[in-house]
């Protein structure tokens, strides 16, 4: 049994726009009784947001089969840092959904960890909260590196650059959990109920998506239709399993010809 590894932006969507025959994967996935997960780095929004943007563009998706790296951040906090005071720089709705999780939100004090999310409502007192939290000893952990966000049509900043603002103003190092880390690829492979080695992770992006694949060795499959071209691809060191031009073209050219069988 394999599981997919979906990657959202630049992967199955731009912005509101679903890319073309990716309803059609995703159903094509579940007629063929083959699981998947979304596994998304954006931390801007919950998970109820993202099945609801899914959801409005016809894929019909839960979000239980949806993994940000706010939820892996908050998986790995619960099980190796269980019981530490957290202070999130997060969206309200982010926020909420950490603290639902059970994790106990600083209220006053320094706090064990800073945890630094895409925050979107980021401002000075925040990035200055956090700044002496670190400066007096808290621990740093950020959801994912990724500097830019894809939108519909460019790109916004992303954490990557606060993460290293951070790290440069305080020397603290930050513990990333989000993609390439593996422990999302593992995170998803336990909810599917298949072996790490048996995922196929789907994605657009070669720093991420695509070497989170190969240093977990499982395959991949480089998606064309988002960040990386032929001649990125070509630059780069980081070379997925398979090329193709969308996930329109993924049941055909590798499921129902059993490449990856």
């Amino acid at each position: 049994m394999i599981g997919f590894a979906i990657d959202m932006d630049g992967t199955v969507y731009h912005g509101e726009r679903p890319i073309p025959g990716a309803r059609e994967f995703i159903a094509g996935l579940r007629e063929r009784g083959i699981p998947f997960r979304f596994v998304t780095n954006n931390s801007s929004h919950n998970r109820q947001f993202y099945a609801d943007r899914l959801d409005r563009m016809g894929f019909g998706v839960t979000p239980d089969e949806i993994l940000t790296s706010t939820v892996a951040t908050v998986r790995f906090i619960k099980d190796n840092r269980g019981g530490r005071s957290v202070y999130a720089m997060a969206t309200p709705d982010v926020k909420a959904e950490i603290a639902e999780s059970g994790i106990r939100m600083a209220s006053e004090g320094r706090p064990d960890i800073v945890l630094l999310t895409f925050d979107t409502t980021i401002d000075y007192g925040k990035i200055n909260r956090g700044y002496h939290y670190l400066l007096q000893g808290s621990e740093f952990i950020a959801t994912h590196p990724d500097d830019v966000c894809p939108t519909e049509d460019s790109y916004d900043i992303d954490i990557g650059p606060f993460i290293r603002m951070f790290e440069s103003m305080t020397g603290r190092e930050a513990t990333v959990v989000g993609k390439p880390n593996r422990l999302m690829l593992e995170m998803a492979a336990a909810e599917m109920g298949v072996g790490p080695e048996d995922v196929v992770m789907v994605g657009d992006r070669l720093s991420t998506d695509i070497r989170m694949a190969a240093d977990a060795g499982t395959r991949s499959i480089l998606v064309l239709s988002g960040e990386t071209d032929l001649e990125l691809l070509r630059r780069s060191d980081i070379r997925p399993t398979f090329v193709t031009g969308s996930v329109a073209d993924i049941l055909t050219e590798f499921v129902d010809s059993r490449k990856l069988f």
